[in-house]
């Protein structure tokens, strides 16, 4: 088989973002089929590629994967305008491939949702099997976060939404609430398979010296963020707790945040006013070195704003690179991860909005490290028993070979709850 695979963020080990295309290609490739991946040039992300770039792409081999990466940078930084060029940028010109390339099977990932139009395109006009996966719920995170009011581009998102779904022969959903969101469209469940973010134990079992940032002390329990610094990332909720923390000069908890994004400077300017000591910002840095200030770390923040859509509608990379590495989890909205952590004990879930609430937490970390790292253990317990990317490639290998495969059932939903 040949699969066109298009997924504008894709990164290798060597960059700072998520692997999951990276793995699934590679899975792909060891069971003998060729991939073609179709990416945008992150900011964030590394594909692998160094060459210059001819006509806006450059192209060339990464790990067995034949890598088109589209001279269009983007960054969680940008604004709402540049982000929609980029998008809208990118799904043109992977549509001219749709057409030029040759192919099987067609496999789009969002976000963004415009790369279901070249699965779309390449379903009805080419005649492919096209398979969908769906990181994110769109418009309705959107419009549930207040980023898009305009009702005709709603409603644009939602009829592009609605034409991906009924396109595509298969569908991918990355939680609970991703394939209840899928179903409620009309699409049938036997189309659709539950495969979550998984952990890379291969890459966070690898030997390597933990590492701290200057400023963080040897004594501290550090609580570590590691993501986007956007508005669906509430971090203002991070500063708050920290305020309370100073405040009861619990000075034995620290906070690093690593990664980049548009309110980013906003939260340094807000630490810095406030003269928040116990606050460290550092850059995105890449998952290989990730690796060794995880080690370090005692907390990881799975931090997201109070939106309802959230609570059942996202599968995070932070979560299940914080399990892989053994780390307890600290959790400030309802929904099926903070039922996850409260029964797989690896961690405490803290109501949304409740700063209180949020350095009480922290404050039992730090008052009892047996107890944490016990929750620590039973994290990587999770995170080996239910999260092992190698058996999440293969259920997902499992479910693209049999879009061409009429032998094969409705493919196998991943047990999470």
């Amino acid at each position: 088989m040949r699969l066109l695979y298009i997924h504008q963020h894709f990164a290798t080990p060597q960059g700072s973002v998520g692997i999951r295309s990276y793995q699934m290609a590679r899975g792909m490739i060891q069971r003998g089929h060729a991939v073609t991946m179709v990416c945008g040039r992150g900011i964030d992300g590394q594909s692998g590629l160094s060459g210059s770039f001819a006509h806006g792409i450059r192209r060339g081999v990464v790990d067995g994967i034949d890598v088109i990466e589209v001279d269009l940078s983007y960054s969680n930084a940008d604004g709402f305008l540049k982000r929609v060029g980029t998008f809208l940028s990118f799904m043109w010109r992977t549509v001219r491939l749709v057409f030029t390339e040759r192919y099987d099977v067609l496999f789009a990932s969002t976000t963004p949702l415009t790369v279901g139009l070249p699965g779309i395109i390449g379903r009805w006009i080419r005649r492919k099997p096209f398979v969908f996966e769906v990181r994110d719920l769109w418009p309705e995170l959107p419009r549930a976060m207040g980023v898009i009011r305009n009702p005709l581009i709603l409603w644009a998102m939602s009829a592009l939404e609605w034409a991906s779904y009924r396109s595509a022969h298969r569908l991918i959903g990355l939680s609970p609430g991703i394939v209840d969101g899928i179903a409620r469209r009309g699409v049938p469940r036997r189309r659709i398979a539950l495969i979550p973010n998984g952990c890379d134990l291969d890459i966070f079992s690898a030997p390597g010296a933990p590492w701290q940032p200057e400023g963080v002390r040897d004594e501290s329990l550090l609580a570590i963020f590691a993501g986007a610094h956007g508005l669906a990332n509430g971090l203002d909720s991070v500063i708050d707790a920290a305020e309370i923390l100073q405040r009861r000069e619990r000075n034995d908890i620290q906070f690093v945040l690593i990664g980049n994004g548009m309110l980013k400077p906003a939260l340094k300017a807000r630490a810095e006013r406030e003269k928040m000591s116990n606050v460290i910002f550092l850059d995105a840095v890449k998952k290989t070195e990730l690796v060794g200030l995880l080690r370090r770390a005692d907390v990881g923040l799975q931090i997201l704003a109070n939106i309802p859509a959230f609570y059942y509608g996202t599968s995070p990379n932070k979560f299940f690179d914080y399990i892989a590495i053994g780390l307890p989890v600290l959790n400030n909205y309802p929904g099926w991860l903070a039922e996850m952590i409260t029964e797989a004990d690896c961690g405490i879930a803290v109501p949304p909005d409740d700063a209180e609430a949020f350095a009480d937490a922290l404050c039992a970390f730090a008052d009892d490290r047996e107890r944490t790292a016990e929750q620590g253990r039973n994290a990587r317990a999770l995170a080996e028993n239910r999260f092992a990317r190698r058996a999440l490639v293969d259920a997902w290998a499992d479910w693209v070979e049999g879009v061409i495969d009429s032998k094969r059932g409705p493919g196998t939903e991943i047990e999470i709850r």
